[in-house]
């Protein structure tokens, strides 16, 4: 069809910033629930030019899931959209395997049309069961319910930022080629803070900084890292579950630009041996009417006393909560000491080899950085596992448990092994879905060769969770 037969909404990257700003204040000052959903069904039956809803939820793995629903049929249908939830990795049974998703109008955006296409708007999805409760697989719902509970009972907010590195790589669908050259093609050798005004890895960062602005995300400020073709883009904090959404976008926009350049973004933590691994460093901190109670400018490194125990209680169960950390095979790659590795399960304000460091900080930014994450994670279950343990954990009676000699695992099958022994997981997630991660992780390892060696093996690639397709996997 021609094009000027088409009247579908595409808007200028100014009128997206402005929209998806004035949603994300809505969201922050908690707008109640009845009243944006009122807001955005006004706003789908007036805008004549949406032509589709795209819905997105994550799987167990953290895998990202898109449903486009005509916008006729969600404005009729919005309360009863159902799926079948046997087809996701890690959900439920073939015998039960009717689920809802429910709209979290809260979380909707407005997306450029020359990466999105025109006429869509987007908005995240909350995975029920039968029973019209919270699905138990759906980590997002999980860490939603846990926020908002703890909001109405103490009045905390918890506050996140990321800081998610990522390569770009020559050649679309650069993973799933992998196999056939065993190795990634650099698209920039500049290194950490260099490249030239549009060469492939400035332009795509600058592309994707374009996005993500015009999203709503508040950039602060984007570079290349120190691996070759290695980049960080970072935005400013959210509260909790806004901020693992953002994480969800941040690499869809990457693929998604990058895939449009004809290239691929990667988000493994260890693509190539002998260089940086890409991490995702994750910022927390919790705030209450606006006061952040992490900060003490009389506290060691300004850190409270509540800060402190947060910290004793995520390095006591460091090991017990390292899988859901660094889900894959690959992820144990860039646990290596040799490129500022976080492996150490102590915390320091300075060695960067700590899986906890303490930034500086003000009253405003005072924070805790959980460093040992890697980018390939689910995000929903890195945000529930960091804050759950943080305040709800046991804190171990380790002499100096703050520098002690203790390290997180080399490889995935020690991680495995810490997590399904651990009663700690199985207070956070229950015996069900701990099992089922746990089930899906050693899938995973059990497809690739046990010893990591010294070179990136094709399996640990072509069946890593975001890189997987259904065909692959079902040739076993």
């Amino acid at each position: 069809m021609a094009n000027e037969l088409r009247n579908f909404l595409a808007l200028t990257y100014d009128e997206l910033e402005e929209l998806n700003l004035k949603a994300k204040e809505q969201r922050r000052n908690r707008a109640a629930a009845h009243k944006v959903q009122e807001d955005r069904l006004k706003y789908l039956t007036d805008e004549k030019r949406i032509k589709a809803v795209t819905v997105l939820f994550s799987d167990l793995e953290g895998r990202l899931h898109m449903l486009d629903y005509d916008k006729k049929f969600l404005l009729k249908s919005w309360d009863n959209l159902t799926f079948d939830g046997s087809s996701i990795r890690g959900f439920t049974a073939q015998r039960e395997s009717d689920l809802r998703l429910g709209i979290d109008w809260s979380a909707f955006y407005w997306a450029p049309a020359d990466v999105f296409g025109s006429g869509k708007v987007l908005v995240f999805g909350e995975v029920i069961d039968k029973g019209g409760t919270s699905y138990s697989g759906d980590i997002r719902g999980v860490l939603k319910n846990y926020a908002e509970e703890l909001h109405k009972k103490k009045g905390y907010t918890l506050n996140a930022a990321n800081e998610i590195e990522g390569f770009l790589f020559k050649g679309s669908d650069a993973e799933r080629h992998y196999h056939e050259s065993l190795k990634f093609e650099y698209v920039n050798t500049g290194g950490y803070y260099h490249s030239l005004p549009g060469d492939p890895l400035r332009t795509f960062i600058d592309t994707t900084a374009e996005v993500q602005r015009s999203m709503g995300f508040q950039n602060e400020k984007d570079h290349p890292e120190v691996a070759p073709s290695q980049f960080e883009i970072n935005y400013g904090y959210g509260e909790v579950v806004a901020a693992a959404d953002q994480i969800q976008l941040y690499k869809l926009i990457c693929r998604q630009v990058a895939t449009n350049m004809g290239l691929t973004a990667s988000f493994l933590p260890k693509p190539v041996v002998g260089v940086n691994g890409s991490g995702m460093h994750t910022n927390v901190s919790i705030s209450e009417n606006g006061k952040n109670l992490f900060w003490d400018p009389k506290g060691e490194e300004k850190l409270s006393k509540m800060g402190w125990a947060f910290v004793d209680r995520i390095l006591t169960h460091g090991n017990d909560i390292c899988l859901l950390l660094n889900p894959s095979v690959n992820a144990y790659r860039r646990l290596d000491p040799h490129f500022e590795a976080p492996n150490q399960i102590k915390a320091s304000a300075v060695d960067r080899g700590s899986m906890i460091r303490i930034p500086i900080g003000n009253e405003k930014s005072m924070r805790v950085e959980v460093r040992s994450v890697a980018p390939d994670a689910n995000p929903y279950m890195v945000m529930y596992s960091i804050f759950k343990t943080g305040l709800d954990g046991e804190t171990s009676k380790i002499k100096n448990l703050r520098q002690a000699e203790r390290y997180l695992p080399d490889n995935i099958y020690d991680a495995m092994d810490n997590f399904r022994k651990a009663e700690w997981t199985t207070t956070i997630f229950g015996d069900d879905v701990k099992g089922r991660y746990a089930d899906l992780k050693q899938a995973s390892a059990d497809r690739c060769p046990r010893a990591l060696g010294t070179f990136v093996k094709a399996q640990e690639v072509q069946f890593h969770h975001e890189v997987y397709n259904q065909f692959l996997w079902n040739l076993f």
